[in-house]
């Protein structure tokens, strides 16, 4: 099976493009929309319409694949590709890329996928959500040729050596925590709820007394709304590096702050994404690892979850072979294409670590389905709810596609 065309269309993303560095730096709201002027390169505003591409390969036989080029909401930050917008970035692949495509053959997803995601123009790797997007509809185009499910492709070209398997999914809550987070208890969710706490004097408390509440509050909800004694959630809360800020990046204070929160989640789990930024990937995994030792060292029952700075396959396998975090998001835009997405579900596998299949509330539908079916494919600790943050959009997108994934390979075994 042959490519005949490449087709784009410009599309929107689930959320929106923020500007993290404005928003730490204090930014205020105005309603949904943030006050004061964008500080990250690319921004004409704090809060902006997120942007994808759709990348559509028509195959000889009529049938039609897509993949959508998107990037994560905190772009430009954190050692990330600058902001993606559909208008730049169209032409691009129309000139450059789509005639690279066309005539090339199906017969294997892994191979073409890492040419075009080591693609150089003009002397310069692509952006990475074009990478992202284009080889979410090259998977597509070879699952459709072999008329089987995405996942089938990965399990194989990989040799994964595991069974295809629905895995935990992680609902993230955004602002609305409350609410939210009860929309996450009824539908019972196995992960939740993310919490979106990036503000120390608003959201975290100069003493970490207002995340502190939130969890005693989420604890007890739980309790009280679940249907069932046996449903116990994993608490995971991002709090995008404020405990750092607040205890002065002191391993023993944030350490001592992390077991109130411990503690205040019993009888449930807890794990706490991105204690600390540094600023820079090797100071980043230095004091990661060094938290994690110690929490270790003192038996405390948390996980730290990697996530600034940890944005390619090798920034991946540093952070795994330092042991900085006891899991590592594995940001699916940040690696560029889905075919590292595998790489690095199996390397943190193989090496002991949690490979948490993240991504971004900024994605769209189709690319949340792709890389549901390489974290199902690869045996993930968990994938994320995507895109959006109303919870029941991305939950209703990632859980549906699992079900259709093992429905489908259900039959064809019988």
């Amino acid at each position: 099976m042959k490519i005949i065309d490449v087709v784009c269309s410009a599309g929107k993303t689930g959320f929106y493009f923020d500007d993290q560095v404005a928003i730490k730096a204090g930014a205020g709201h105005d309603g949904f929309a943030y006050v004061g002027e964008p500080v990250t390169p690319g921004f004409k505003a704090i809060r902006q319409a997120g942007e994808a591409i759709s990348v559509m390969l028509i195959l000889e036989d009529g049938q039609v694949s897509c993949g959508e080029c998107a990037a994560v909401q905190y772009s430009g930050t954190g050692g990330r590709d600058p902001l993606f917008l559909a208008s730049e970035f169209i032409p691009l692949i129309e000139k450059e890329i789509a005639p690279k495509l066309i005539g090339r053959d199906l017969s294997s997803f892994k191979s073409l996928a890492e040419e075009f995601d080591s693609m150089l123009i003009d002397g310069k790797r692509l952006h990475t959500a074009i990478r992202y997007g284009i080889t979410q509809t090259i998977l597509d185009a070879v699952a459709k040729a072999h008329k089987v499910t995405m996942a089938e492709i990965i399990q194989k070209e990989y040799n994964t050596g595991i069974e295809i398997s629905k895995r935990p999914i992680f609902t993230q809550s955004g602002d609305n925590r409350y609410e939210n987070a009860e929309k996450m208890i009824i539908k019972a969710a196995d992960v939740l709820p993310h919490a979106l706490i990036n503000h120390v004097e608003t959201k975290l408390g100069k003493n970490g007394e207002i995340l502190l509440e939130y969890v005693i509050w989420l604890r007890n909800r739980i309790i009280s709304l679940r249907e069932d004694e046996k449903y116990n959630p994993i608490l995971h809360i991002d709090v995008y590096g404020t405990i750092g800020m607040a205890f002065d990046c002191d391993i023993t204070r944030m350490a001592d702050y992390l077991q109130t929160l411990v503690d205040a989640a019993k009888p449930f789990k807890l794990r706490i994404e991105g204690p600390m930024d540094i600023g820079c990937l090797e100071g980043q995994i230095d004091s990661l690892a060094a938290l994690t030792a110690e929490v270790d060292r003192r038996g405390m029952e948390i996980e730290l979850v990697a996530d600034e700075w940890c944005n390619t396959l090798s920034d991946i396998k540093a952070f795994a072979d330092r042991k900085a975090g006891h899991v590592v998001q594995i940001k699916t835009p940040d690696l560029g294409g889905v075919n590292n997405i595998a790489d690095a579900i199996l390397y943190c596998n193989k090496v002991g670590i949690g490979s948490y299949s993240g991504g971004t509330c900024n994605e769209t539908n189709r690319s949340a389905e792709i890389t549901t079916n390489i974290a199902m494919a690869c045996g993930a600790l968990q994938v994320l709810a995507k895109p959006g943050m109303g919870v029941d959009e991305g939950y209703m997108i990632v859980n549906n596609e699992m079900n259709r994934v093992m429905a489908l390979i259900k039959r064809r075994k019988k």
